[in-house]
């Protein structure tokens, strides 16, 4: 699986439920929301569901936030971080427990001060999720200016096929 930070993270306990990679990629492209999770005050966690768009060119995943927050202040001390997303789930016929694929990548998140990249990656984001690429540009029009981009490199990555029984 995908690892570029040695041998910190452990092999996953039950392998023959492990995604492959491709696998992981597909549910990052298609998928709508995930959690960030980040080093919280006070050693508590802190996960916040988002909106996000992964980059297949730079294998990298992109969120979009105010310029201000609890979120932004917690990334300044600690930029490592950990994004989880999963799938709508299918059940096999027969069974009544829900199957899920999830995706947990760790990383580090870069703040994007440049505001060509910024509207770039604003637009990219807006691609996703707008109806036409019509209302995408308008909203990039009017909220670029607004916007903090963030963009997470991924360290690891890992996935699996969940069953709720």
């Amino acid at each position: 699986m995908y690892n570029t930070a040695g041998s910190y993270f452990p092999p996953m306990r039950r392998a023959k439920q492990q995604l492959a990679e491709g696998e992981c990629i597909d549910i990052l492209k298609n998928e709508w929301r995930g959690v960030l999770s980040i080093n919280g005050g006070g050693g508590h966690p802190y996960g916040v569901p988002l909106d996000f768009v992964y980059d297949e060119d730079n294998g990298r995943i992109y969120f979009h936030c105010a310029k201000t927050g609890h979120k932004l202040d917690l990334l300044k001390n600690d930029p490592r971080v950990s994004f989880c997303v999963y799938d709508k789930g299918f059940r096999r016929e027969g069974e009544w427990a829900l199957n899920i694929k999830c995706v947990i990548a760790f990383g580090t998140v870069r703040f994007i001060t440049d505001f060509e990249e910024t509207v770039a990656r604003v637009r990219q984001l807006g691609l996703k999720y707008y109806p036409t690429p019509e209302e995408c540009e308008a909203e990039v029009i009017n909220a670029a200016s607004r916007v903090q981009m963030l963009e997470m490199t991924i360290e690891h990555m890992t996935g699996k096929i969940v069953n709720e029984s």
